[in-house]
Formats: structure tokens, sequence, C-alpha cells
């Protein structure tokens, strides 16, 4: 899957994914209201609101991008009627062949992490038959609990041909109370990358390994030192717009061929519609905001990678 998701990039010259982070204070009202007239105001209908005004992202988006990463935290909070609606995008995007980086920063060790490998990335059995579940293409993982943690993920992996981007530098702010301890002479951040780029060695696309991290656009200059860490991991940047970052910020993440890192936007693109910028598009077209606010990220990222 990471020979799709570089050559999607190629192809599109768009190193960008798009967040499909959705709240219902993001959804537009008239969206609101076809949904709450069908199914009342219930689980049912907020979970259908969310698939609609995703819908209508995806619909407005997909050409332009090579991947999507829907969190999945935001349809959790709907219980499985917003599962459903989880299940519904991720085929969505599927079918428009878009890679989907699912968000799911799992982390457990044994029997438990090797579920979660399965219902997001593999097959589970059931009697004679395996079966995909969620079906990601990639998922985030957290890595405090070390190999034990991983390793189920790893073998998932290898057998479906799938990835993860396991956190190494978060672009919260207080992500430093831990990420920047030292220990001895590196900071954790550098021996979580070092780890990192181990346990992707036993995983290689064609250029790079099939695990990947997370590090934050809003540190730049980590990004510097982790880019030389994992030298074959691709590095998935959220932290772009919304939270800060921009593209002159951004191009120590990537390779001097300006590939190797995906700079992720959320709230930015999703919720164009509401920025004085994109304004002029109304509330009903929020689906071509969404489009100019694409179209704009990638011509900051590409014109931040041409000017170096």
């Amino acid at each position: 899957m990471i020979n799709k998701l570089v050559e999607k990039i190629k192809k599109t010259k768009a190193p960008i994914v798009v967040g499909l982070d959705p709240m219902l204070s993001y959804v537009p009202e008239h969206i609101l209201k076809k949904a709450f007239a069908e199914y009342g105001e219930t689980l049912k209908g907020a979970a259908e609101a969310i698939w609609l005004y995703n819908k209508e992202l995806i619909d407005h988006t997909y050409d332009l991008i090579p991947a999507v990463k829907p969190q999945i935290a935001m349809y959790e909070q709907f219980g499985v009627e917003g599962l459903d609606a989880f299940q519904r995008t991720v085929d969505y995007c599927h079918e428009k062949d878009l890679v989907v980086i699912g968000d799911v920063k799992r982390g457990d060790i044994g029997s438990t992490s090797a579920a979660y490998a399965v219902g997001h990335l593999g097959r589970v059995q059931v009697g004679s038959k395996k079966l995909s579940a969620f079906n990601e293409d990639f998922a985030t993982v957290n890595p405090y609990l070390g190999t034990d943690g991983i390793k189920p993920f790893v073998d998932v992996c290898k057998e479906e041909k799938k990835g993860l981007f396991i956190l190494v530098k978060t672009s919260n702010p207080s992500s430093g109370e831990f990420q920047d301890q030292m220990i001895g002479e590196k900071h954790l951040y550098e021996l979580v990358g070092e780890q990192v780029a181990k346990w992707g060695e036993e995983c290689m696309g064609d250029s790079y390994s099939y695990i990947g991290a997370v590090v934050g656009a809003t540190y730049p200059e980590q990004g510097k030192v982790l880019r030389k860490v994992m030298p074959k991991s691709f590095i998935l940047v959220p932290g772009y717009g919304a939270q800060g970052g921009k593209g002159s910020d951004l191009v120590h993440f990537f390779d001097e061929d300006g590939l190797g890192a995906i700079i992720n936007s959320s709230r930015g693109i999703i919720t164009a519609y509401k920025k004085e910028e994109y304004a002029s598009f109304g509330a009903e077209h929020f689906g071509e905001a969404a489009r100019a606010a694409v179209e704009d990220m990638i011509a900051d990222i590409n014109g931040a990678l041409e000017r170096r």
C-alpha cells in the first residue's frame, strides 16, 4: 500500500491528506435539516448528517488528492450509528480510489493488539471465511507499550501489504512533557524514531517502508532530525493550517526528491467555508470551498518545496 500512496502522490502532485474529522458543529444547516427530517434528532440522524457531509467533501476533492484520514473518535461519539458512518466513508473513499489512513491511534499488547490490527487492517476468521471489517489501508498506532504493541500490527501489515503510521513527535503543545525528555544524549522522540526505522526494515516497499511515522508540522526542527533518523519511513505530518503549520515550515520533512512525507489538514479544508477567504462560497457550496482550500494548500506546499 505504501507503493500505491507514493504513486498517487506522484500522479496528483499533491503530498497532502484530507482529515475527515467531522463534528456536528461543522456541518452546514441544510445538511443537518435533511438528516434530521429523515431520522430525527437521534444518533442515527447525527451519523447521517456526518455521512452526507463527508460524501460531498469527497466528491469535490477526490480527484486532487491521494488520500484521506478519517479520525475514528469523531464517529465513535455517535456510537454504533457513527461507526456505520465511518465504514460508509471508508468504503466510499475506496470507490474513489483514495488511500485511507485510519486515524485510530490504537496501542495495546498481545491478543488485544492483534484484534485491533485485524479489525482495522486485516481479516477476521468467521467460520470457514476470512472477512475484512473496517478495511483501512493504514492505521495510526501509539508505540508507548513497545514492540509487544507494534508487532501484531506489523504482522498483519506484512500479510495484507498495508501500513502503519506510528506516533513519534505529535503536534500538540504538551507533547514535549514525555516526547522531549532526554534519555542519555537523545530525546525520547529520537529513540522512538530509531525504533520505527528498525521495525520498518522488516517490511519494505519499493522505496519506503510500510511502517511510517507521525511527526507534527508544529515542530519543524524535530522533523529535520527525524527525517535523517528514519530515511526509509514515510512521515505523516498533522498540524498544517488550523494548528499553525505552513508550507515553508515543512520542507525538512521531505526527501530531496520531494517525496517521503504527506501533510494533513483537517479543519482547514473541511470547514473552509467558514473561513474569511472562502466565505464567498457560502454554506450551500461548502464542498467547493473545500476544493479551493485543497488547491491553495497544494500550491503552498509545492511552492515551498520548489524554493528550498
